[in-house]
């Protein structure tokens, strides 16, 4: 589709090749990988089947983590996963544009809020099983409980109701249909909204083995392209150069990668010339970066 609906930044038929592959790139805990697909699995296989007084199902999935740990990612690869568990489902995943919704204007929010979901999310799934990706969910559903008094917060408020009334509405008359939120700051987010979801899951920052596949990964693409650069996975000194990309989130390890090759003119110029010192100075610099003001 060409002209997305006021709100809707894609829409995507599921299963898709690159999100399968995207799934299948993220580095996470097997029991964390299996404990989202069968949540959302059950949305699928039981919400339909079962009274909502027996299992409060609303079809809400809330990750929460730093920026930086693939949630976004995970959220993508993991709608394309439960799409491929019901073969020839036909299932779609939306990708909602939340700062596409607000307004300055009084009112505003709350009707683009209300409509996106009463109307263009409700029609979407009345045509099949529906995913819908709510990234940065604490634009939506902000903390009613933390609002000033600037910036319209009568409005905030109201568009916060507007997206919790809406879930009810949806949980009830489409069993299809299921939220995959992400969040940064969960602190944000509306503690009522955070009560509909069927499952909060914490995405950590890579544990130092994680980091090292995260960071053999990265070498071992580049080398696709620059083949001397795969080579250095093999190098006696990479396992104390991958020990300092240690407490790196995965985005900021592949660009302290890209750091490395502008380390000077040369190597930018010539990237199969990469070393471990380059990369060894690039992830020191990263972890000076990354510590409190004031530390040595």
């Amino acid at each position: 589709m060409t002209d997305m609906p006021k709100g809707i930044q894609s829409i995507t038929s599921l299963p898709d090749d690159g999100l399968a592959e995207m799934w299948d790139s993220i580095i996470i805990e097997d029991d964390m990988r299996q404990r989202l697909v069968s949540q959302a699995v059950l949305n699928f296989s039981t919400r339909r089947n079962v009274s909502r007084t027996v299992l409060p199902l609303h079809g809400v999935i809330l990750l929460v983590g730093p920026p930086g740990t693939g949630k976004t990612s995970l959220a993508k690869g993991l709608a394309n996963e439960a799409a491929a568990v019901f073969k020839g489902g036909k299932f779609k995943l939306i990708e909602v544009e939340a700062h596409g919704l607000t307004s300055s204007a009084m009112g505003k929010t709350q009707r683009a809020v209300a409509e996106l979901f009463s109307q263009t999310i409700s029609e979407l799934a009345s045509s099949g099983p529906t995913i819908v990706l709510l990234d940065e969910v604490e634009t939506l559903a902000v903390d009613r409980s933390k609002l000033s008094l600037d910036a319209n917060p009568v409005d905030i408020h109201r568009a916060t109701d507007a997206v919790l009334v809406q879930l009810d509405i949806l949980a009830e008359t489409h069993k299809n249909l299921l939220f995959i939120a992400t969040s940064n700051f969960p602190e944000a987010v509306d503690s009522a909204f955070i009560s509909r979801c069927d499952l909060v899951l914490e995405v950590p920052l890579p544990n130092e083995r994680a980091c090292r596949i995260i960071l053999e990964d990265c070498l071992e693409g580049l080398g696709e392209t620059y083949p001397k650069i795969a080579k250095l996975v093999k190098d006696p000194n990479f396992g104390e150069c991958a020990a300092l990309f240690a407490g790196l989130d995965g985005r900021k390890i592949r660009k302290t990668v890209a750091n490395a090759l502008a380390s000077d003119t040369s190597v930018a110029l010539k990237p199969d010339t990469l070393t471990i010192s380059h990369l060894k100075r690039a992830a020191q610099m990263a972890q000076q970066l990354r510590a409190p003001k004031g530390a040595k």
